[in-house]
């Protein structure tokens, strides 16, 4: 797998830095299935995509807030679970993020592929022929999806594969 189809974090600064209490009472927001965000009234949890090839994650909503994080992978998923003003709060797909400017997010879905070796199949069927075969890591476009299954397209392949395989999309999410 070449280097572009990895998914990379940089951590800015020495060290594991352990935050204060003030810090975590400030920046833990965390969204309920079902709420509808402050600010843009969008539904919370919800997935986005890195706009920027470059993203500083910081502590918190504002340029003040030191950058503990910097995402360079454009087309990342994300999956937004906190609003403030102008600022984000992102979560990747393992687990780590902070508060990133909406100008650096996009509402075009992608998802990662996370099982190596992934069967895109040409029908949304475990029975259906293989288009092709996703490496762990892959970004791909994501477009409609049933119960159990969503449509990719990825290195000009184009084809289904299962969403319990996939980062990106919630798993009763179904789109047309």
């Amino acid at each position: 797998m070449c280097a572009a189809g990895l998914a990379f974090a940089i951590f800015v600064g020495g060290g594991w830095p352990a935050p204060t209490l003030a810090e975590e009472a400030a920046t833990t927001i965390t969204a309920v299935q079902g709420e509808r965000g402050p600010v843009t009234n969008l539904p919370m949890p919800r997935y986005v995509s890195l706009k920027a090839t470059e993203a500083n994650v910081r502590r918190g909503p504002s340029l003040s807030h030191r950058i503990d994080w910097v995402f360079t992978r454009r087309d990342m998923p994300l999956r937004v679970v906190g609003e403030y003003g102008h600022w984000r709060r992102v979560v990747d797909r393992e687990g780590m993020g902070g508060w990133v400017h909406y100008s650096l997010l996009s509402g075009n879905r992608t998802v990662i592929v996370d099982r190596d070796l992934l069967p895109l199949r040409a029908r949304p069927s475990p029975d259906a022929m293989e288009v092709a075969k996703l490496e762990l890591g892959v970004v791909a476009d994501l477009g409609e999806c049933s119960l159990d299954w969503c449509r990719l397209s990825a290195g000009g392949y184009r084809g289904w594969a299962p969403k319990s395989a996939l980062f990106g999309v919630a798993p009763d999410e179904v789109r047309g």
